[in-house]
This record gives C-alpha cells, sequence and structure tokens, in this order.
C-alpha cells in the first residue's frame, strides 16, 4: 500500500514503505480511539417525516381494520392465544383480533429506550431515543471473498465476523447470526454462535431463536457470564422475531418471544413483508399491515411480562413482479421506512430499519448503489437499530467479505453525518482568514494543523491519488482494496480477556447440552 506526499507546490511524491505506517495507521488509530470513547452513537441531526397528521391516522386506522376484522394468527401456541384471550382479545382456534385501539394500548408498556450491557460496560448501548446502533447482517447461509469465491458459511466463518465486528468502531453490536454454520448441526450450532459473541467480542448479540429450547440456551449462556441477578434486572441478550408475514406469527417466532420476554431481556418484532407476495402490491397497504404485525407481536411480549424491552422492527421491501425476485433500495421502499419510521415513533418505541441492502451478488456498483439508498433511508427515517449494516449480498443468501470491508466505511460515513454540524467560535476559524487573507493558503494556518486529523472522515478504502499514481499501484479497485482491508483487521484482532472460570462454564455447558441430544443435520 502507497501513500503519497502532497507538497505545497503541487506536485505527488509516492513514499513506497510508509502507507502501512501512515493514512491507513492514521485511519486505524483514529478509529481505535473513536471505538474507547463511547459504545453510543447519538443522532444531532432531525428525522425526515413524509407524511402528515391525516396520512398517519388514515394507515393506523387500517391497521385497526386489519385486526379487527382480518385478525392475526398465532399458530401452534396455546400459551400465546391464552394470553390474549385473557387480554380481552378475541380468540378463534388460532385467529386472534383486537377491537380498535386494543393491540396500541397494550405495546403502551413496553419501554421508549432501554439499556442492552455489554460483557465490557465500555461496550453497552441504549436503544431508542436519539440513539443509534449499527449491527452486521444476520442469516446468510453462504459467504464470500475475492480468493475462494462464493461457498457455504463455516463456524470459522462466523468467528471471523464476530472478530470484525468487534475490531469495528463503526459496529456497536456485534449481530446474532451473522452467517450461518451449516458445517455444524443444526440443533447445536446455536451453542457455538452465542459462545462465539461471547468469547471473541465484548459488544451486545443475539442469542437464537430457531427453538424455543434453544433460545433458553442462549438465555441460560448469558447467565454464565452476566450472572444471574445481573441478568434479571438488565438487558443482556436479545432475540430476533420474524413475523411470518402475511399475518401469521408461527410457534417457534412467538415461542421464542416469549422466553426472551419472560427472561426480561429484548425482542425485535420484524414483520417481513415482499410487496405483491406477502400482502398487497401497494405501500399503504403494505405499511398499515406491517404495523399491525409489529403490534400483535409487541403487545404479545407485554402480555408475557410487562416492561420487557422491545424494539418495533420492519422489512419491508419491494419485488420484480415479472420474476419474483426481491428488490432493495427502490424508491417504494424507501418511502416506506419513512412512513414506517413515523408510525413507529407515535407507539413511543425503538426503531429497526435495514441497512446496507442489495439484490447484487457481487460487492459491485449495484451493491453499492442499492445499499447506500436504503442505508440512507432508514438513517434519514430515524432509526435506532440498523440490521444489515455491513456484509449483506444477494438478497441476505450470502455474507461478503469485500462487501463487510466496504460497508464499514460507508457506516462511518453515516455516523459522521448523523453527528451534525457544530457552529461555534472555532468551526468559524476567524483565525485562519486573518492568517492567510485573501489569495492565501490554508493548508500551513495554525487552525488547518489543529484541525486537519478530525475536520473531515477520512475513508479507510477511498483512493483519491493520480490516475498515473493509481495505475502504478496495481490500478485496484474498491473491492480489492477491501479485500486488503478485512485480512489487515483480522490479522490486527486481539480478543479480549474472558474469566478462565467462566469460559470454563460456557465450554461445560455446551459439552452437556450437545451430548444430550443426537446430530440433526435438517
Amino acid at each position: 500500500m502507497i501513500e503519497v506526499d502532497h507538497h505545497a507546490d503541487g506536485q505527488q511524491a509516492p513514499i513506497r514503505q510508509t502507507r502501512t505506517g501512515g493514512r491507513a495507521a492514521r485511519v486505524a488509530r483514529r478509529a481505535c480511539e473513536a471505538a474507547a470513547i463511547s459504545a453510543d452513537f447519538l443522532r444531532k441531526i432531525p428525522a425526515y417525516e413524509l407524511l402528515g397528521e391525516d396520512a398517519l391516522e388514515k394507515l393506523e386506522s387500517h391497521a385497526d381494520w386489519i385486526l379487527q376484522e382480518i385478525g392475526i394468527e398465532f399458530r401452534g401456541d396455546a400459551e400465546a392465544l391464552a394470553l390474549f384471550k385473557d387480554a380481552g382479545a378475541s380468540v378463534d382456534g388460532c385467529r386472534v383480533r383486537f377491537d380498535p385501539g386494543h393491540a396500541r394500548a397494550l405495546c403502551s408498556t413496553a419501554p421508549e429506550t432501554f439499556r442492552m450491557e455489554g460483557r465490557d460496560p465500555a461496550s453497552s448501548i441504549t436503544l431508542g431515543g436519539d440513539n443509534v446502533v449499527f449491527m452486521p447482517a444476520y442469516g446468510p447461509p453462504f459467504v464470500t471473498d475475492l480468493d475462494n469465491g462464493r461457498r457455504y458459511a463455516t463456524i470459522e466463518d462466523f468467528r471471523n465476523f464476530v472478530k470484525l465486528a468487534y475490531a469495528s468502531p463503526w459496529l456497536n453490536h456485534s449481530g446474532g447470526t451473522v452467517c450461518e454454520p451449516v458445517d455444524l448441526p443444526v440443533n447445536k450450532r446455536h451453542l457455538d454462535m452465542v459462545y462465539a459473541h461471547l468469547r471473541y467480542s465484548t459488544k451486545p448479540f443475539m442469542g437464537s431463536v430457531t427453538a424455543p429450547e434453544r433460545a433458553e440456551d442462549s438465555i441460560a449462556m448469558a447467565r454464565l457470564v452476566f450472572g444471574d441477578a445481573h441478568l434479571e434486572e438488565h438487558c443482556v441478550i436479545q432475540g430476533n422475531i420474524n413475523v411470518n408475514s402475511p399475518l401469521v406469527y408461527d410457534d417457534v417466532m412467538s415461542g421464542a418471544l416469549r422466553a426472551y420476554a419472560a427472561a426480561g431481556q429484548s425482542v425485535v418484532v420484524s414483520p417481513f413483508i415482499l410487496g405483491g407476495a406477502m400482502g398487497p402490491v401497494t405501500q399503504p397497504a403494505l405499511l398499515a399491515q406491517s404495523h399491525a404485525e409489529a403490534m400483535a407481536g409487541i403487545a404479545l411480549t407485554q402480555l408475557v411480562r410487562k416492561g420487557a424491552p422491545v424494539v418495533y422492527g420492519n422489512f419491508l421491501t419491494t419485488m420484480n413482479l415479472k420474476t419474483g425476485a426481491p428488490t432493495f433500495g427502490t424508491p417504494e421502499a424507501n418511502l416506506s421506512t419513512f412512513a414506517i419510521a413515523q408510525l413507529c415513533r407515535r407507539l413511543r418505541l425503538p426503531l429497526r430499519c435495514g441497512g446496507h441492502l442489495t439484490a447484487s451478488k457481487v460487492a459491485d456498483g449495484q451493491a453499492m448503489q442499492e445499499s447506500a439508498a436504503s442505508m440512507l433511508a432508514g438513517i434519514m427515517a430515524g432509526s435506532n437499530f440498523v440490521f444489515h449494516a455491513a456484509g449483506w449480498l444477494e438478497g441476505g443468501l450470502t455474507m461478503g467479505y469485500e462487501k463487510f470491508a466496504m460497508d464499514l466505511d460507508h457506516c462511518g460515513m453515516m455516523l459522521r453525518m448523523i453527528g451534525g454540524l457544530t457552529i461555534d467560535r472555532e468551526s468559524l476559524a476567524a483565525d485562519a482568514y486573518r492568517e492567510a487573507g485573501p489569495g492565501g493558503a490554508y493548508l500551513s494556518t495554525a487552525h488547518t494543523l489543529a484541525h486537519f486529523e478530525t475536520a473531515n472522515y477520512d475513508s479507510a478504502l477511498a483512493d483519491t491519488a493520480s490516475f498515473e499514481q493509481w495505475t502504478e499501484d496495481g490500478s485496484r479497485d474498491t473491492e480489492r482494496r477491501a479485500n486488503s482491508r478485512w485480512k489487515e483487521m483480522l490479522g490486527s484482532y486481539s480478543a479480549p480477556p474472558l474469566d478462565p472460570a467462566i469460559d470454563e462454564a460456557l465450554q461445560d455447558f455446551m459439552a452437556r447440552r450437545k451430548a444430550a441430544m443426537p446430530d440433526q443435520w435438517h
């Protein structure tokens, strides 16, 4: 890697062996300094308000109509149905219906903001309010990189992405199933995934939701690390609950939801809707449906344990109506992101939106255009919790190593943007004008020298050299530079300390649980 020394006379002189210890080192150092200051990212710019009061009331009214006229099914979960019936909802078989305003009222006991503890207190975060949380992509069964191509993910890949997320100052959440380690049995891999989050990171994380007993295992492992008393009073683990849109919760999702809520831990309730397939093709109808589905799940958390922390989630996007393929970063999906955020704020709950979403198979121009569009919409809508902030490819089927590094760089840009502008005496730089005067050079003023390292976001990947210098350096595009970047990050990763006694307890728990059941591969 080569750094260019920009002289006052405008010429550029290559410094052959210094970039690794120069610009890249400065970027890495400032990243580490940023991570050490705080895990909380604060929004200092306003969220965009797309809809007026009349439009929002129409959407809420239609959501109430869906909940009363059509209803939501909770399939195979007798306990959930009993809770709804006791709360006054109409239950017919597995179909639950609510009078207008009832679901909203049940949601009202969920906290507007809550603290989520990291294994290191310095890694703890706040969800809700003006806080912003970024986490990696969730769920891909494949991974890809320039060296080995697309392949099934393994537990080694899973650990790699946990380490990369821990090493980045731009992600303040370790994620959940950052990729699916298909080299491990289906019924046991959750143990290794939770262990990886606890061992290789100190940031908040998500446990398993693929079966209620796996959710219980995840909570049990968190208890071993944080202690029973601490877990009883604090949120230390989350579950991601996807609605089986349209209008269905199966017993796996509702059972996992109840496990986390009963323990006082957080769930993210996320309808998963592709317009035209899992709901009508028009966005207003989908917005009302998503709102209804989210409220039903949030209401259940509060019936299980009043005050249980919850995040209002959504995954509402479009599809190619000719092929049935999901599409991302589209104008319609982005408009819906703005609207769903407003509906969430009226419930006074933390909001989850999607992040760097794309249908592209590789980290190309399509990937970054779609990713940037969907990420910016979520940021400007006022999202508190950004899923899929790094790594997402192929509609969520693939986790990309190069895409991960590229997305991280853009996360840093977004965080710099939401920090807003500080207008004060120092930023107005009167002394610099006095020193340089009309026609003068500002590069050498005392003000520039005092602020040049922090005045602008310093991208770890962007190449700003001349064409000649870029060619001489090997004509590497962004994806090639990202390939080097993620390898550097893994090479410099250092595992956080973990009490050996706690580590031993985790290992023992995993061994006993694995020994208690035969391997299942489907």
